[in-house]
């Protein structure tokens, strides 16, 4: 029987530092029908020359643009031919045996889509890492949590999340995606640049019939940001990017009254953050909200998949994250979970 080819594209941007310090991981990774390709997204530092000197036998591709992160995979993508792709950041350590358990999981199942390791912090090993913790879930809202990470609290690892699960999302840190279905709903969303486009592509997953998994089984460490600076572009397109991907995958019925709800929320947040004195965090949201009917205004793209109702996927906690961690204090998966609301 042949072994699934994998080819692990790791999309970089000026990350010369974390090219040096964990490729020699990635490509010490135990697999037997492995590809590691670096897409380079326009780098200005020495990430180039420092591939051809130390690693001239790795597949590289070099974009002459920065498309971002969804448009640079976009385009890298497309030039790579294997069965499975993994999604890599560059700031990210590999397990030895970090590929074999969630290829074997798609495998046994056709419908999987989409998958994620466990990821923990790699400068506090013990803990959940922010970026996709044991695996992506929703509220009714939108707002994105794991298992093991709600909003800024991330939890200790005591193997509480262990099973294999469904979630809603897999996180774009260490994605691993099934090719044919990746170009069949045409990758990531280019308008989105930079974050949350995953959770998007797993939504379209979903209305398309797939399943989207986490396999805890599966180990990487990640450096990552932790929380995100209260002001600048990062704030501007999570909150654009979060209220673009409901306008593009609720049902009418249902985005007819979220998004404004929504947006009431956003408002709050902002005039919060300034009577605070985080004037930057203010704008980036107004910005946001502006960049959003732009967006509605000048996108051509529509979605063509019917447009199912929230309950009926995997993943979504069917009350209001604000309001159980703010409001009741609820800071960990388990204690969310505990509504009953699934």
């Amino acid at each position: 029987m042949s072994v699934p080819q994998v080819a692990v594209v790791i999309l970089n941007y000026n990350g010369r530092k974390h090219l040096e310090q964990f490729l020699p991981s990635i490509l010490a990774s135990v697999y037997d029908n492995l590809r590691v390709i670096v897409a380079d997204n326009a780098s200005t530092d020495d990430s180039i020359d420092f591939l051809h000197r130390h690693y001239p036998q790795l597949e590289l591709l070099t974009h002459p643009a920065n498309e971002g992160f969804a448009g640079g995979y976009n385009w890298a993508l497309k030039r790579v031919e294997a069965e499975y792709y993994v999604l890599l950041n560059s700031d990210v350590e590999v397990t030895p045996g970090w590929i074999q358990p969630i290829i074997s999981l798609m495998e046994s199942d056709l419908r999987i889509a989409a998958c994620q390791p466990k990821l923990l912090a790699w400068r506090n090993p013990d803990c959940f890492e922010y970026a996709g913790a044991a695996g992506g879930w929703i509220d009714s809202f939108g707002y994105p949590f794991s298992r093991g990470r709600v909003f800024d609290v991330c939890e200790k690892d005591e193997h509480q999340y262990e099973q294999t699960a469904p979630v809603f999302w897999a996180s774009g840190a260490a994605m691993f995606v099934r090719a044919t279905v990746y170009h069949e709903l045409g990758g990531l969303d280019s308008s989105f640049f930079a974050h949350q486009e995953e959770i998007d592509l797993c939504w379209r997953m979903q209305l398309a019939g797939y399943t989207v998994m986490s396999c805890p089984q599966s180990v990487v460490y990640h450096v990552g940001a932790g929380t995100l600076p209260r002001g600048g572009r990062k704030v501007y397109l999570n909150f654009r990017n979060n209220l673009m991907m409901l306008c593009k995958n609720l049902p009418w019925y249902e985005k007819l009254w979220k998004i404004p709800v929504r947006i009431t929320l956003d408002a709050v947040s902002a005039w919060k953050g300034l009577l605070g004195g985080d004037r930057a965090f203010f704008v980036a949201i107004v910005q946001a909200h502006w960049g959003l009917l732009r967006w509605m205004l000048f996108n051509p793209q529509r979605p063509t998949r019917r447009r199912r109702p929230m309950r009926e996927l995997a993943g979504v906690y069917h009350g209001m994250l604000v309001w159980d961690y703010f409001i009741n204090k609820r800071t960990r998966f388990t204690e969310i979970m505990k509504r009953g609301d699934r």
